[in-house]
Formats: structure tokens, sequence, C-alpha cells
């Protein structure tokens, strides 16, 4: 496996996407324990979903201890957060803002990967694209080898083989070009696929133009139908390059409690108020196993807790690490069930389905003196609980 130089990515990935932002109730039948069997009709019966606006309870009501919330609220603070909400079984245990931004839409980096995720899924439900289908069949330069064998599932585990180099990904995709997907589909093959797992926003750019190909719609317009009117996100939306290419890898524009829609879907194994909005097939390969050997915390564009030989996802939230693998979970004393959306500056949605627990933080990035990663949002949700 490649490895790269961490100091080089923190560096390289601070200057180059600050750059480019600049310029673009209780715990009980929570999780994935419930029978999902059922189907979205009968399980809605039972299942809360926000309407409009999202239910509220005290966190006592849900099983909080108030004081510890607290506490976690002036943690995020200190961090720099914008906002942080706290859901339990669908509804609003804590919610706090700051500053003038508060809950408004604003970046989430790469949390963008995960909703580009879930579009792959809808489409493969809809039959429009297969996951094992090869990129060349939406990518005609991609028709010759090497990269003729790449699939859409190499694409979603990062284990597709695409060139990768810190310059090239982000100088020069991510901030200089403003063809994005036609940079992207252009870069050259390093690896057969399944054989190096890289980070690599270009790769994961080219699922712009397969889901236009396949859906015959944007990607930004695709979400919007299909996927953010659904679940009620109505304050986000995908961003475009310079060429009008919807943005895969980053581009995000959205708010936490949007977010926690979304990773409330996700925990719903994809359905929503009687809709199965993304098969619980795709949920479950997305977000409940790994994709791939090489890096045992990584789904399809989402990162898992799960023991093995895993790549630090800092690389993804706070521009730390490398490719190099250290021993997992990546958050020892969280369930193993729990999953992530992450985004550079710790964009974080967090999902324990075992709690029912959705939690999510925006905002800039922490201080080093402050730190809120994925382990202290996850941690500090479970220490609340009172049961624990």
């Amino acid at each position: 496996m490649t490895s790269i130089d961490s100091r080089l990515v923190a560096g390289g990935l601070a200057m180059v996407l600050a750059a480019a932002v600049a310029c673009t109730g209780t715990g009980e039948g929570a999780g994935r324990g419930d029978d999902v069997a059922e189907g979205p009709d009968e399980a809605a019966a039972t299942w809360r979903y926000p309407g409009a606006d999202w239910e509220r309870t005290d966190p006592g009501d849900a099983g909080f201890d108030a004081a510890r919330l607290d506490q976690l609220a002036d943690q995020a603070e200190a961090a720099g957060s914008t906002c942080l909400v706290v859901t339990r079984d669908g509804v609003v245990v804590d919610e706090r803002t700051w500053g003038p931004v508060g809950d408004g839409p604003r970046e989430a980096f790469s949390v963008t990967k995960s909703v580009t995720s879930t579009l792959v899924g809808i489409a493969a439900d809809e039959g429009a694209l297969s996951l094992d289908d090869p990129v060349a069949d939406h990518v005609p330069e991609w028709r010759d080898p090497p990269s003729a064998s790449v699939t859409i599932r190499n694409l979603l585990s990062n284990d597709s083989g695409r060139h990768w180099d810190l310059a090239t990904d982000y100088a020069q995709m991510a901030l200089g070009a403003q063809d994005k997907t036609a940079f992207a589909v252009g870069l050259g093959q390093d690896a057969p696929p399944g054989e190096v797992w890289a980070y690599n926003n270009s790769a994961i750019q080219v699922l712009s133009a397969v889901l236009e190909s396949a859906t015959g719609r944007p990607a930004a317009e695709y979400a919007e139908d299909r996927l953010f009117a659904p679940v009620g996100m109505a304050h986000t939306t995908m961003g475009a390059d310079g060429a009008g290419n919807t943005m895969t890898f980053m581009g995000l524009q959205t708010t936490c409690l949007d977010l926690a829609r979304f990773g409330y879907l996700a925990m719903r194994d994809g359905a929503w108020d009687g809709d199965q909005v993304v098969s619980t097939d795709f949920v479950e390969a997305a977000t409940g196993r790994s994709s791939t050997p090489l890096n045992a915390a990584y789904g399809l564009l989402w990162w898992l807790n799960r023991p093995g030989p895993v790549v630090s996802p800092l690389i993804a939230s706070a521009a730390r690490g490398g490719t190099g693998t250290q021993a997992g979970p990546v958050v020892p004393g969280a369930p193993e069930d729990a999953f992530w959306a992450l985004g550079f500056r710790n964009q974080i949605v967090a999902v324990v389905p075992s709690e029912g627990i959705v939690a999510v933080r925006l905002g800039a990035p922490p201080p080093e003196h402050a730190p809120f990663t994925q382990t202290e949002l996850t941690l500090g949700v479970l220490d609340a609980l009172g049961e624990r």
C-alpha cells in the first residue's frame, strides 16, 4: 500500500480546500436490530420521522444526562462549531448554534461523498446502473486497458487504482481545474483496481459523469428529486465546478438539521416514513461492512468502526494522516455498528444505530487545544446516555 507524508497532506489540504471553499425520544426499538424485513409501510407505523419540523423532547425523557450534553456543547463551542445537533429515534434531543452562521447552510466538504454514495445506490435500485458495471460503460475514455476493469464499486470503495498524488488531487483538480470531471477522467491508472487504497477525490468526481450518464440528469438535480426532497432536506444543495458539473467529492451546502435527516435515513436502512428512498441492501453494503480488506474502516464512501487494519479517517476530517494502516476500530469504546460521514475541518455526521443516535457537528476547524473529531462527538454523546 502506498504511503503519504502526513505533513504534506495536512498542509496541502488546509491550503487547497480553504481556498476552494472561498471560491465556491428513547432508545427503545432503535437501530439495526429492528426487523427491516417488515418493509417501510409497516415500520413507519412505529418509527418517528420529522415532517417539515423536527419533534423535540427533553434530554431526560430520551435517556440523556442534560448536564453531560451541556459539557459536550461547551466542548463543541470551544472547537469552533457553528451548530451541534443530537437526535435519538428521530427526535431532536439537543440543538445548539453559535455565531452568525448558526445552522444556516455551509460547506460540508467530504460529507458530500456519503451523499454521492446514496445517489449511486438510488440509481442502482432504479436499474440505471449496477455497482459492478465497468465505469467505462458511462465514461468512454476508460474503455481501453488499464482502466477498462475499474468498476463503479471500486470508485465507491476508494480502491480504483486511479492516479493519486497530493499535488494532482488537491492543487490541480480540487482547486485548479475548472472542469473537474474532465480533469479526473483524463488521469491515468496507477495500479490495478483492488490493490491500493487511496482517499482519491479525483476518482470520486468521476461519479458525477457516471450518475449523469446513467440517470440522464446532472447529479445535483437527481439528488434534489430522489433524496433531498423525499427526506425534507430543504436547505441542502450540491455544488458545481466551473464547467457546470456537479461536484461529487465536496461542495455540499447544508445544515446540521438537514444532515441529521440524512443520517437518520441511513440508520433506518434507507426507509423514510413509508417510502424506501434507497434499498436496505445498498445501505448495508455502504455502512454495514467493510468494502475492501485494504481498509476495514471504509464502506462505500462512509467511514466505519470495524476492527482490522484501518486507514485513519483524520485524512478526511482533520487533514492529518496518510494511507498507512493502524489497528482498528477508529473509535474504541463506540459500538461496532457506528458509522460516519466525515468532511474536512471536522464536519461530522455520527450514526450509532444500536442506540438510535444521529449527531451532527458543522463548523470551523477545531484548534489543537480543543480537538473535536468523530471520537469526541460520538463518545461524548454516548457518555451522556444515563443508562450507560
